[in-house]
């Protein structure tokens, strides 16, 4: 890693490379087992397919990203991640990891949009390395608003007696916001079964019902139809329509008076802005895991400007990429909802360090450097 220049006189020197240049970038696939599937609209996950990505810098010290595709969500899936980190090397090899959001463009130019989750996992790793070298948490370098959100727990698509035991447990854990996947095949008064027996479980509960797209306009109609004739009163309804669909969910808020975030209608920039100009949501739920840390950040910016909330959330994703997630939103500040649960449903973590959480309140505060997570060894 030494480069070697001539002096006047043929005296040859040596050039110290920079501490924060990328010497080596590894990729492996990170699978992990959870304890039970994870439900939503879209379909069903029993085995997180996830990619860690490794960047080690020319002082030694390393950086890791996750990438966290979920077929169910958007159709991405591990190998897509795979072929899109590919190149990466040709890409950051040798460049310094403190111009890590020019790196993030040279890369979403050579893989595209073909994998959200991979320009996360490769802007995260950058990040954590050259943060981790030079003594600095992640969240602070995210602007150090705060060290602490409060994160929802996610029950799943399924029956309605798991639904009840579910919020039980949740409950068990200390956790006061309850999430709830709705939209899948069973239908509409499935979904009214489950929502009922959780509100009996859990009253006092601020509810987030989401639906991943999943419902037609006339099954949307209906279950808020429903919700409102049991009493129920979301706190946010979440993405229940298709993506497009701008002009429904905008038409939802209008007639339920609830509050609706957008979640698939908003991986870029320019979404937030269509979002916000169709007057369709209340709430932007940004994921690193759809476009990464410099599109979340632009996004971000853009539902300050126009007086949207905003929201944090993520795919089914491992302590690692979560507590990325924790730092970014903490860090910032502003993030009325969080949605960092999945840690929870998973059977193992490969890793060390990441967020602490009594109930669902969570702290980065102790995180000296990066985002503090390492795998075991």
């Amino acid at each position: 890693m030494r480069g070697r220049l001539a002096r006047p006189g043929g005296i040859a020197l040596h050039k110290e490379v920079p501490p924060t240049v990328v010497r080596d970038i590894a990729i492996q696939p990170l699978d992990l087992r959870l304890r039970t599937p994870f439900g939503i609209a879209g379909g069903v996950q029993e085995v997180a397919r996830n990619v860690l990505v490794t960047v080690t810098l020319a002082d030694g010290t390393r950086g890791y990203g996750e990438a966290a595709p979920l077929p169910a969500y958007n159709g991405e899936t591990q190998a897509a991640a795979l072929e899109a980190l590919a190149g990466v090397s040709a890409v950051a090899l040798g460049a310094d990891a403190s111009d890590w959001r020019e790196l993030a463009g040279r890369f979403r130019t050579l893989a595209g949009h073909a994998s959200g989750s991979a320009q996360c996992a490769f802007e995260v790793a950058l990040l954590d390395a050259w943060t981790r070298s030079v003594g600095v948490p992640l969240w602070r370098f995210f602007g150090g608003a705060s060290s602490r959100l409060e994160t929802d727990m996610t029950v799943t698509t399924g029956t309605v007696e798991q639904a009840s035991c579910d919020v039980q447990a949740i409950r068990a854990r200390g956790i006061r916001v309850i999430k709830v996947k709705v939209g899948a095949a069973a239908g509409v008064e499935h979904d009214l079964a489950r929502l009922t027996a959780i509100h009996e479980v859990a009253p006092d509960a601020p509810l987030i019902v989401d639906g991943n797209a999943g419902l037609t306009r006339d099954a949307a109609a209906r279950l808020a139809l429903g919700l409102r004739r049991r009493g129920i009163v979301p706190a946010l309804l979440e993405q229940w329509l298709p993506k497009d669909d701008l002009p429904g969910l905008r038409e939802l808020h209008e007639e339920s008076g609830w509050p609706v975030a957008a979640d698939e209608s908003v991986v870029t920039p320019v979404d937030a802005l269509r979002v916000a100009h169709a007057g369709a949501a209340q709430v932007i739920n940004i994921k690193l895991m759809k476009a990464g840390v410099a599109a979340a950040l632009d996004i971000a910016a853009v539902a300050r400007s126009t007086g949207l909330g905003l929201m944090i959330g993520g795919n089914v994703e491992s302590i690692l990429a979560m507590t990325a997630s924790a730092c970014f939103a903490a860090g910032l500040g502003g993030f009325r909802h969080a949605d960092l649960d999945t840690p929870w449903f998973l059977a193992e973590n490969p890793f060390v360090g990441g967020f602490t959480a009594e109930g669902g309140q969570l702290s980065v505060a102790h995180i000296t450097a990066g985002h503090g997570v390492s795998p075991r060894m």
